[in-house]
């Protein structure tokens, strides 16, 4: 089954009015969890929709998640099981975090995947959300050369930032609004704001590209854990700031509010919300694993144990 995806918001309204259009639901799936057919009265699986008969179902679900979510591998894994278990297709848009709010502000779509956690309470307090709920959460890290000429490796997110500023080396910002551009502008904030130097460079793309683009330069760059390690492997650079308290990368799934926007498939959107946050999807997060390294850390585990 495939999935529409972009790395900017340029043009992505006008793509997806394109995609709504040509929209076609799924065949029918099986749901993740059996439920016996002759029992009626049987409750569906969470993340699915409670009394609908998929062999009918033509729904199409609109979500805006961060490319960096996208980037990870993760939704390769969560959106197919998904999409099977609710007769349904998930059109993704991959943007930054602002755009992505965007997005859901306009009406654009059903329901955001973002990590921007300030940004995301504005948006609630607007009205232009429903329903938040933590997913699940990693780090960001800062990578750089192995020789480390900033001498920028340790604990410390925001004084890495300071000696790679002071000492003019090369950065990479992905600088287009997004969770990790939010995150890096507020550890300059914490310095008084950011120096001007001719090695500093805005990339103005997704997270995949933006380490690319690092590597090559062989400069430092802010990036989301998932990412990192899904995409390490290929790369020169090497982690030089981890684990640090300023670095915490929390995710989060937002209904758009129907009211303001009657177009929203606000059903399924609250099924996906369920399913993201329901034991067997925070078991897949959890499951998640490249060369032996968990991407992220789910939320609702404790919460909702599995039995």
């Amino acid at each position: 089954m495939k999935r529409n995806t972009t790395i900017s918001e340029a043009g992505v309204r006008f793509a997806f009015l394109m995609l709504f259009i040509f929209a076609a639901g799924c065949g029918t799936n099986p749901a993740v969890e059996a439920v016996p057919v002759a029992d009626e009265a049987t409750t569906a699986p969470v993340g699915t929709i409670p009394g609908t008969d998929t062999s009918d179902t033509d729904s199409v679900l609109k979500v805006a998640s961060t490319s960096s979510t996208r980037d990870s591998g993760l939704l390769d894994i969560l959106l197919p099981v998904f999409e099977k278990a609710n007769n349904c297709r998930v059109d993704l848009i991959a943007v930054g975090t602002g755009a992505a709010l965007k997005l859901g502000e306009a009406g654009d779509v059903d329901v955001v995947l973002v990590h921007a956690r300030s940004a995301e309470e504005k948006f609630m307090a607007a009205g232009h959300g429903v329903r938040h709920e933590p997913v699940m959460h990693n780090f960001f890290i800062i990578a750089g050369p192995a020789d480390d000429p900033a001498q920028a490796k340790g604990t410390d997110a925001a004084a890495a930032l300071k000696k790679i500023a002071e000492g003019q080396h090369r950065f990479v910002s992905r600088g287009d609004d997004s969770g990790t551009h939010k995150l890096e502008q507020s550890l300059w904030q914490k310095l008084g704001g950011r120096l001007e130097w001719k090695d500093f460079v805005e990339s103005g793309q997704g997270m995949g590209p933006t380490l690319i683009m690092a590597d090559e330069m062989n400069a430092y760059v802010l990036t989301d854990e998932g990412t990192w390690l899904k995409q390490s492997g290929n790369f020169q650079l090497v982690p030089l700031v981890q684990g640090a308290d300023d670095l915490q990368n929390p995710y989060a799934v937002i209904v758009v509010n129907p009211n303001k926007h009657p177009a929203v498939n606000a059903t399924l959107a609250n099924v996906f919300a369920d399913f993201l946050i329901s034991a067997s999807a925070q078991q897949l997060i959890a499951n998640y694993e490249i060369n032996g390294q968990r991407l992220f850390h789910p939320d609702r585990l404790q919460q909702e144990p599995l039995e």
